[in-house]
């Protein structure tokens, strides 16, 4: 197998971000997330570099002020931008022959709900300033968002069947086809498909990233839910059984750890339920951001990600504001793998 799909903790070079303006639906509570940006920049770059994609110079011009100095920068990037869910519109980071190539797939705002044409633009913009330290870039005709797969590293990929198979992406292709595309674009050697778990509010047609997530040392992290009053607790429990029928390439069974659920948080406007996951966090060079919501289940998911992931600082974030738009922080993010393959325990 030539290709390689890293893991997300394998070594990053950066965290790739897209800022918020006036022009993307933020602009209702637009002081509070473009704060949330600046503590999420301040902390990433104690452990690597930020690519931040922003809309003009003069936006480059009043951040810069609002950032510390840090052991690594904050890069600026002009792109013009729809909204802010890096994880969707980002690249795809794989290894060729050890040498990093950037993948660029269709974005098409989760299956049409809204508008993408900035978006989908982005990652070969970047492309061509030079933000990335790569070998290769890749179009791919293929609807494909980051937060719809997760890799194991050692050749697993994990996603949803009411994603990856809904037909507002590759209606034309069957679920072996879509297979067959993945394995060769990014050299998975086995598709795991989960047919439960969802979270009311998610437009994305239930990312893998908001419910379970490959970690170190073959485990599986998901958000579970034991309230059995609340809405979401048989899909919820349906996938806590499925994954524990998973295996890896080596056919060993994953070691599941779940995290608890937060209490439910309703948009003050509408009283609509926001999608809050603990699931939704992301991995950076040595530590691991982990998104709270300030319900009392916040120190506990603090506890069990810090039994779970013993060699990583776990650093908690307050994504009250992020859950408005119905993402959290992963969602945010797209980490760029470092450019030449390194081995990771």
């Amino acid at each position: 197998m030539t290709r390689y799909f890293p893991a997300e903790w394998h070594p990053q070079q950066a965290i790739q971000l897209t800022w918020p303006h006036k022009e993307t639906d933020w602009n209702w509570i637009l002081p509070d997330i473009q704060s949330l940006f600046i503590e999420m920049i301040n902390i990433i770059t104690q452990y690597e570099d930020v690519i931040l994609s922003i809309p003009d110079e003069q936006t480059a011009n009043e951040l810069s002020p609002k950032l510390t100095k840090q052991p690594f920068q904050c890069r600026f990037y002009i792109c013009k931008s729809d909204d802010t869910w890096a994880r969707d519109h980002g690249p795809i980071g794989v290894f060729e022959n050890k040498k990093l190539v950037i993948e660029d797939y269709i974005f098409n705002g989760w299956g049409g709900k809204f508008d993408a044409t900035y978006d989908n633009q982005i990652s070969d913009q970047l492309f061509q300033q030079h933000a990335y330290t790569a070998h290769t870039y890749e179009n791919h005709n293929f609807i494909l968002e980051g937060g719809s797969i997760e890799s194991d590293g050692q050749g697993c990929l994990l996603t949803t069947r009411k994603c990856l198979l809904n037909t507002n992406r590759n209606a034309s292709l069957n679920q072996a086809q879509i297979e067959t595309y993945l394995k060769d674009a990014l050299g998975s050697e086995k598709i795991l498909w989960l047919r439960h778990g969802d979270l009311l509010g998610d437009d994305t047609d239930a990312h893998i990233d908001t419910l379970a997530r490959f970690a170190p040392n073959n485990q599986i992290i998901f958000q579970g839910c034991d309230d059995k009053q609340d809405e979401h607790f048989d899909e919820l429990q349906a996938m806590k059984a499925e994954l524990s029928q998973l295996t890896n390439t080596l056919n060993q069974p994953f070691t599941l750890v779940e995290l608890p659920w937060p209490s439910a948080i309703y948009e003050k406007q509408d009283n609509q339920r926001l999608p809050a996951t603990y699931a939704n966090f992301l991995f950076i060079n040595g530590a691991l951001l982990l998104p709270v919501y300030g319900v009392e289940q916040d120190a506990q998911a603090i506890k069990v990600l810090t039994r779970a992931l013993p060699k990583h600082k776990i650093i908690p974030i307050n994504c009250a504001t992020v859950i408005r738009q119905y993402g959290s922080l992963h969602c945010l993010t797209m980490q760029i793998p470092t450019a030449e393959q390194l081995e990771v325990n």
